[in-house]
């Protein structure tokens, strides 16, 4: 599936600082920077933090060989990441308007690289799930800041509308190589590669930047103890999934009241990082949850596999990688094929197809054990990957066209921020299943996930025909 919802950006950025690229008539307009170059930084730095999210996965066992840390500590080398990317994605929209979107993503770019090193560079576990927390926060940053590099970088419509095609398909792309790439590096190097290998890729990212024309500022508030309350409440709730037992009681306590203090300040802010009033809106309402349960349903069974192919049928973490290949490598088609219905009958009927698609996977690998082919269990993955690739963005068209135009980029936001944190807590609550007894585990991992999507089909059920109003 997609995991390139668009997030917050502001008007300025989209136009253009004065003088730059976006702004045909500025001063230095006859020497203006090539938008190319821009797109293409923009565009690395997205791939590299798309890439990061999926390509630890298959060196998980290496990692656990090397430095230990069990079943709970493999969930937080993947949950410290997303975590950190989703909770702190809520404000670093307004971030990037207040420093200018140029400045934000060097920021970005410059911290997770240096993080990325330190990951390759881990002496403990403790130290690689710090430095993952880093990761996050810095890609958080350059989310939402890539993008408004590339809308500042064309003034025409039509050719912003295909650089902003061309960004979303490189994280696409990402996501595809991401297993095989966390395969390929672990094996013909170490588990470390997959970090050292995006420090060439980040300092090129950072030596493009350095001819893109310079965002221009603006005051952009931020809700910074709502921002405090929703970090506090995930971490907790995430901790209390892994953890469990008395402390992850107390966890799970915190998580509680760290909720009901971010409601309560959400319904006070006149600026909230998640305007509860959205929610009011069916199709808000829906197409949120119907992300977050594509996102328990791919990220989780990406996360199972890959210790499944490994730990219980012993491959090679290469193969374990190439296993992905058929069900990651159509997905860049399928969204294009998604969007391209959404437009014919709606965003309704592509997600609804895509959800069922989706359960019906998840159904069809129930009964796999250690003794299923390799090139079966690869392809009876596909219709999981497809159904969620069908059913992203239409929902996310929906989504779009359910809120007024000023409150399109705090609405993406929302949305991928709740598709990043329900993928962390369901890697999270899956690998906690698995670690009791995988093959038992893993089958009631699948029916969870089949579970709400078919809840979720449901209420796509009471959208209107054709509409997503």
């Amino acid at each position: 599936m997609s995991t390139n919802s668009v997030t917050h950006t502001s008007g300025s950025t989209a136009s253009g600082a004065p003088g730059g690229s976006g702004d045909p008539g500025g001063p230095g307009a006859s020497h203006r920077p090539s938008p190319t170059l821009t797109l293409t930084a923009a565009l690395l730095g997205f791939a590299l933090i798309t890439l990061d999210a999926s390509v630890v996965n298959v060196a998980l066992p290496a990692i656990g060989d090397a430095l230990g840390g069990g079943m709970s500590g493999l969930q937080w080398v993947v949950d410290a990441y997303t975590l950190a990317f989703a909770a702190l994605m809520l404000s670093t929209g307004a971030f990037s308007d207040r420093v200018g979107a140029t400045h934000a993503y060097a920021i970005g770019v410059a911290v997770f690289t240096l993080a990325s090193a330190a990951c390759g560079l881990a002496p403990s576990l403790p130290v690689l799930i710090a430095s993952r927390v880093v990761q996050g926060v810095a890609a958080a940053v350059m989310l939402p800041a890539s993008l408004a590099l590339v809308r500042q970088a064309y003034a025409d419509p039509a050719k912003r509308a295909r650089a902003v095609a061309a960004w979303a398909a490189g994280g696409s792309a990402a996501v595809a190589l991401g297993p095989v790439a966390g395969g390929a590096l672990t094996t013909a190097w170490d588990w470390r590669g997959i970090f050292f290998v995006n420090l060439p890729l980040g300092a090129v990212a950072l030596a493009l930047l350095v001819r893109a024309p310079r965002s221009g500022r603006r005051p952009a508030p931020l809700d910074l103890p709502g921002q405090l309350a929703a970090v506090v409440a995930l971490t907790a709730l995430t901790f209390a999934v892994i953890e469990g037992g008395t402390t992850g009681l107390v966890a799970l306590i915190v998580a509680v009241a760290a909720t009901v203090a971010f409601l309560r300040i959400e319904a006070r802010q006149p600026h909230p990082v998640v305007p509860l009033g959205l929610f009011r809106d069916r199709t808000v309402a829906v197409t949120v949850a119907a992300g977050a349960a594509c996102s328990v349903a791919f990220f989780g069974m990406v996360f199972v596999f890959s210790l499944f192919f490994q730990q219980v049928q012993g491959r090679s973490a290469l193969n374990a990688g190439l296993m992905f290949l058929p069900m990651t490598g159509l997905i860049a088609v399928t969204n294009i094929v998604a969007g391209r219905l959404a437009g014919r009958f709606g965003p309704r009927v592509p997600m609804l197809v895509g959800q069922v698609l989706a359960v019906a996977g998840l159904l069809l690998v129930l009964g796999v054990d250690a003794h299923t082919p390799g090139p079966v269990l690869a392809f009876m993955l596909v219709p999981l990957a497809l159904g969620c690739a069908l059913t992203v963005p239409p929902l996310t068209a929906a989504m779009m066209d359910a809120v007024p135009a000023e409150r399109a980029g705090l609405a993406a936001g929302v949305l991928n921020a709740a598709r990043q944190v329900a993928g962390g807590l369901g890697i999270a609550a899956f690998g906690t299943l698995v670690s009791d007894g995988f093959l038992a585990g893993m089958r009631i991992s699948l029916l969870i996930s089949a579970g709400l999507l078919v809840a979720t089909a449901v209420a796509t059920l009471r959208l209107r025909r054709g509409t997503a109003s």
